[in-house]
C-alpha cells in the first residue's frame, strides 16, 4: 500500500516557512513583500483561486494588491495597469489571472510584465533562464511538485522520471527542473504527450511518474510498475454529491495505482495546495532580489 504524500501539509510548513520569513524581513528592513493579482471579468474559478491567493497572503504577512476589472476592459488598458505595477516599489509579484478574455492576447500581458516581478514565471526571460539553468522565477505548480519530491523524501536523483503532459504550465517546466545538474534534480526524463505511442510500455518503466494530462483515469494500475511514486497534477470533476459538492478525480487510477505505487498523491490535497504555497515563496524570492538581499 502506498504512503499518502500529503501536500496540504507540505504547504502547510513552507507557508509557515514564509511567514516567519517576512518577520524577519519586516524587523530587519521595516518593509514587506507586495503581491499585485489582477482579475479581468468574473469567472467563478478565477473568483475562487483569487480569493484563495488574497487569504494565503494575508496568513503570510504579505501586501495584497487586488485589481479586480470588468470583463469590457480593453487590452491597452490592462497593458497600462501592468506597467504602472511595474513601476510601483511596494509591488514585488505581479500575476494575471488567467484566462483572459479571448479578444486579449495573453501572450502580450505576459511578456509586460518585468521578468524581476513575473512570480508566476511565464515570461519568456524566465522560461529561458529556467533552459539555461540560470536563476530566474519558476512555475509554481512545477516547483511545488520539486518541493513534495523533496520533502516526500523522494529525490529524483538518479531516476528515470517519466511525464506524461507537454503543457507550458507543467509539463516541459518540470521535465526542464529535473533535468538541471543540481541537488534534487539530475533525472533521467521521458516526456509523453498525446502523439506518444505505446504509452502504457513507457510508463511502466518510470521510477517516478508525474501526470498532467487533462483527463481522468489517463493511466491505470497495469501501466505503472511495483513501486512506482507518482504525481497526479490532474483535477477532474467527475460528479456530484446529492448536495451539489463536485466529485473531484485526477488523471490516474488512485484506488487501483494505491495498491502497486510506493507513494502517490491525492487529488484533492496533492500538488494543489503547493501552487499557491509556491506563490508565495515566489513573491519573497522578488523582494528580496529588487531589494539585494540574499534568498536564503
Amino acid at each position: 500500500m502506498a504512503e499518502i504524500i500529503n501536500g496540504k501539509e507540505i504547504a502547510k510548513e513552507i507557508r509557515e516557512e514564509v511567514r516567519r520569513a517576512v518577520l524577519d524581513l519586516k524587523d530587519r528592513t521595516g518593509n514587506i513583500p507586495g503581491l499585485a493579482v489582477v482579475l479581468v471579468g468574473e469567472d467563478p474559478a478565477s473568483e475562487v483561486y483569487v480569493r484563495m491567493k488574497e487569504k494565503a497572503c494575508q496568513k503570510a504577512g504579505i501586501t495584497s494588491f487586488q485589481h479586480r476589472l470588468p470583463f469590457e476592459t480593453g487590452q491597452d488598458e490592462l497593458l497600462n495597469l501592468i506597467e504602472r505595477l511595474n513601476r510601483d516599489p511596494r509591488v514585488n509579484g505581479i500575476l494575471v489571472q488567467l484566462p483572459l478574455p479571448d479578444r486579449i492576447d495573453e501572450g502580450k500581458i505576459i511578456n509586460a510584465i518585468d521578468p524581476e516581478k513575473d512570480v508566476d514565471g511565464f515570461h519568456p526571460v524566465n522560461v529561458g533562464r529556467l533552459m539555461l539553468g540560470e536563476e530566474g522565477f519558476l512555475p509554481c505548480t512545477p516547483l511545488g511538485i520539486m518541493e513534495l519530491l523533496q520533502r516526500s523524501g523522494n529525490s529524483p536523483e538518479g531516476k528515470h522520471v517519466v511525464v506524461v503532459g507537454r503543457s507550458n504550465i507543467v509539463g516541459k517546466p518540470i521535465a526542464m527542473m529535473l533535468l538541471q545538474k543540481q541537488t534534487g534534480a539530475n533525472a533521467t526524463v521521458t516526456v509523453c504527450h498525446t502523439g506518444t505511442r505505446n504509452l502504457a510500455e513507457i510508463t511502466r518503466q518510470a521510477d517516478i511518474l508525474i501526470v498532467s494530462a487533462g483527463k481522468a483515469g489517463t493511466i491505470t494500475a497495469d501501466m505503472v510498475k511495483e513501486g512506482v511514486v507518482v504525481i497526479d497534477v490532474g483535477v477532474n470533476q467527475v460528479g456530484e454529491t446529492p448536495e451539489g459538492k463536485r466529485i473531484l478525480a485526477g488523471d490516474v487510477d488512485f484506488e487501483g495505482i494505491k495498491e502497486k505505487a510506493r507513494a502517490i498523491t491525492p487529488v484533492p490535497g496533492g500538488v494543489g495546495p503547493m501552487t499557491i504555497a509556491m506563490l508565495l515563496k515566489n513573491t519573497l524570492h522578488a523582494f528580496k532580489l529588487q531589494n539585494h538581499l540574499p534568498n536564503k
